[in-house]
């Protein structure tokens, strides 16, 4: 596959305006006095569609952890206050995790930041996407002509 410049650009400046995004992130979720771990367990408490709350199970597999360091963060944010385990209503085995009124505080007003800078971002995130789709299409299209 032969790459031109331009798509080592648009590349490029995808992966910067994405951790950009990524620092600016986590330099909000330290100044709100949270890890940028914590807040990525706090948006995928709220974030799951379970009305009970996620499991830890489900928790490491948003966050991309192993069972073990998740609950370790479950355990670390439980002590700030952040979040709350419950056995679930149906099989007291499994445990949930819910948000604390602390946490669900926290999280709200990042949330609202993060859109707001993504709204921000959007356009030019979009146009470079954009950008990309059309290369790979066009790839696709000159590798399938006889």
């Amino acid at each position: 596959m032969d790459l031109s410049d331009v798509d080592y650009e648009q590349l490029l400046a995808l992966r910067t305006g994405l951790r950009r995004f990524l620092r600016w992130s986590e330099e909000q979720a330290k100044a709100a006095g949270l890890t940028p771990a914590q807040h990525q367990l706090l948006l995928a408490v709220r974030g799951h569609s379970h009305p009970e709350g996620p499991t830890i199970g489900d928790l490491a597999k948003y966050l991309i952890l192993r069972h073990h360091s998740t609950s370790e963060l479950v355990d670390r944010a439980e002590v700030a206050g952040l979040v709350r385990r419950s056995s679930d209503a149906s099989n007291a085995s499994v445990v949930r995790v819910t948000l604390t009124e602390l946490g669900n505080q926290k999280l709200g007003r990042l949330t609202a930041a993060h859109l707001e800078e993504l709204s921000q971002l959007g356009p030019t995130m979009r146009t470079l996407w954009r950008a990309l789709e059309k290369t790979e299409r066009a790839r696709e299209t000159d590798g399938a002509a006889p």
